[in-house]
């Protein structure tokens, strides 16, 4: 097995998940500035739900889309093609956002960033759990995740940087992210076509075979195109969808773990993390000091959830995500009703994003990639990134509204009692796929 090749192409595709959380999170530390610029814009007499669908939320708008649709390109065009235009649309965006003059503009281009990041989100899974071999296949996959940390971090960092650097910071914050976007449109021309793909997508035997033997020099290429093609032409004559009646228990699995994904308040907390801390009475310069500690704990323990998920699985890693996640949701809630200043807030908010990057964070995007054959692995990936991104752009977009009308007491009790039942749906329902091939899963899964 040429590990070194697999790395090289799974870490280049993986930088798409360093552009999605950039993307997903910079808007963070241009929040108030925004709001303040454009405090006159109202919706239905609120300049919050302004601030909130249009401003804030507008980019996970066009992420709803680009995950409802981005099965299409990945399949018609391919995995690699669609993570180029993907590159595209980040480089776009973040050029287009920097330069808005109003927030209607600024909401268009921020849009154009959300599909592609809507499209990673199927694209990038489903490309390197296709390259990469059963034993390997978690933490390969988990690299998306870990991008998405280090983007996240490296958001908050900057952000951090350029707060000072005059009246019209949020212009850097946002635009910066051409430069990331531009390197990494160019690096994954070098990585090859996916030979399930190419196979099952294009009847490509020839190139596929040669994909295999840059993967796998030592290995039986033949045999293994001869079972993708086994699994293949037995579901090729089916008219099935992911929404047949076969695929019924992937499809719950896939919804429930996008469910509860964005139900702990994952994106709420990322999106407003230095609100939420000057709410819970630090200053300006100290909440977006906070707000780097949040990358760099995401960060960390990324790392000891990608270490893990090939050795403990994947269900072990959400008992340890979910029983944090209760833990310290709870201790944040009742920090608020109790007025606690200091360092509590933050302390329980670290460890909430401990519990998330071990579990949910780790897990989510390995998993759905896991659990739909072949024929249906992008339709599935993006039923899963739908119901994900549709939650996450609903959910930061009445924060702002539910914080002031009654207060982050009850909202953070909420998403503690919705990671109880995220707890009960690890134990009586989710699977484990570790260890096994995706033509193995798929055949268990249709079975269940």
């Amino acid at each position: 097995m040429n590990y070194k090749k697999l790395f090289l192409w799974s870490i280049t595709v993986a930088l798409a998940g360093f552009l999605f959380g950039f993307d997903t999170v910079v808007i963070s530390g241009a929040d108030q500035a925004l709001q303040d610029l454009w405090g006159s814009y109202t919706l239905w007499g609120s300049n919050d739900l302004f601030h909130g669908l249009v401003i804030v939320s507008s980019a996970l708008w066009g992420t709803v889309i680009g995950a409802i649709f981005g099965s299409i390109p990945t399949d018609k065009l391919g995995r690699k093609n669609t993570l180029i235009w993907i590159g595209v649309f980040y480089f776009v965006s973040a050029v287009g956002s920097a330069f808005a003059t109003d927030p209607w503009m600024f909401a268009f281009f921020r849009f154009l960033g959300g599909l592609g990041v809507g499209a990673s989100t199927i694209a990038a899974p489903a490309y390197v759990s296709e390259i990469a071999p059963p034993s390997n296949r978690g933490k390969l996959v988990a690299l998306y995740q870990f991008n998405i940390v280090f983007g996240i971090l490296v958001a908050f960092l900057s952000n951090f940087l350029l707060k000072d650097i005059g009246e019209n910071a949020w212009k850097w914050m946002i635009g910066v992210e051409a430069i990331p976007a531009l390197i990494y449109t160019l690096m994954v021309f070098t990585v090859p076509k996916s030979p399930r793909w190419l196979l099952v997508n294009k009847n490509d035997r020839a190139q596929a075979k040669r994909v295999l033997e840059m993967i796998d020099p030592r290995g039986d290429a033949e045999e293994e195109i001869d079972q993708i093609l086994s699994d293949h032409h037995a579901n090729s004559g089916s008219k099935d969808t992911i929404f047949s009646k076969s695929y019924r228990f992937p499809l719950i699995l896939a919804f429930l773990i996008a469910f509860f994904n964005q139900f702990s308040g994952i994106n709420a907390l990322l999106y407003y993390a230095p609100r939420i801390f000057e709410l819970a009475g630090m200053e300006k310069d100290g909440a977006f000091l906070s707000s780097i500690g949040i990358g760099v704990v995401n960060l960390i323990f990324t790392l000891i959830g990608l270490s893990l998920i090939d050795r403990f699985g994947r269900k072990q890693l959400m008992y340890i995500g979910s029983v944090g996640y209760i833990i310290s949701l709870s201790m944040v809630a009742m920090a608020f009703a109790l007025g606690w200043q200091g360092i509590a807030i933050p302390a329980f908010l670290f460890l909430f994003i401990a519990a998330h990057a071990i579990g949910q964070g780790t897990v989510i995007w390995v998993f759905i990639a896991e659990i739909f054959p072949n024929h249906l692995r992008a339709s599935g990936q993006a039923f899963g990134s739908s119901v994900h991104w549709v939650l996450a752009a609903a959910i930061p977009s009445v924060v702002p509204i539910m914080f002031a009308e009654i207060g982050a007491t009850p909202v953070f009790g909420l998403f503690a009692f919705m990671m109880v039942l995220q707890l009960i749906f690890v134990w009586r329902m989710m699977p484990e796929t570790k260890g096994k091939t995706l033509e193995e899963l798929g055949m268990t899964m249709s079975a269940s």
